[in-house]
């Protein structure tokens, strides 16, 4: 059985209009709801064996609150540049490459492309993946590279504004 938590990262900073995009950092509402979701996960007892993100400032500094919580260090995240503003092939591709002794993982990325993938793995629809939401699913599979054609079960959906 193979457990997939697909995260967007927490609200960013406009702050600085000069800025690009890729460095763009989290607000202070931003860190706030990281902390929060990955307690949240916490307090639901979800297990997550491994961390993958994109490297963009904001998803990568959401996917170290997650990682902290769960008492694992920031050098263990894996990143995958291409998960940067990714279509949902691309999620795809990145879950299948992801090693087998991982039962459970967490993937950080971005908007539209991850509302577009979630919208693919099962008939729970979402019309947009707030900032921070975590959607959770699960497969009856061994290995993830048959993740893609397996039938998912839908387990949660969960934003920072849910419950408040």
């Amino acid at each position: 059985m193979k457990q997939l938590l697909i995260i967007r990262h927490a609200k960013s900073s406009w702050d600085y209009s000069i800025m690009n995009d890729f460095d763009r950092p989290l607000n202070e509402r931003g860190h706030h709801d990281a902390m929060l979701m990955a307690t949240r996960l916490i307090e639901k007892k979800i297990n997550i064996d491994a961390f993958i993100s994109s490297p963009a400032k904001r998803a990568f500094t959401t996917a170290t609150y997650f990682a902290e919580a769960f008492g694992e260090k920031e050098k263990n995240i894996i990143t995958f540049p291409e998960l940067y503003h990714a279509p949902a092939d691309v999620f795809y591709n990145v879950i299948s490459k992801t090693n087998d002794s991982f039962d459970s993982i967490a993937v950080f990325s971005h908007n539209p492309g991850i509302t577009e993938f979630v919208n693919q793995l099962t008939n729970r629809q979402i019309v947009n993946m707030p900032t921070c939401a975590v959607f959770a699913v699960k497969a009856n599979v061994t290995y993830w590279k048959l993740f893609p054609a397996a039938k998912k079960e839908f387990l949660f959906f969960d934003f920072p504004k849910l419950n408040s």
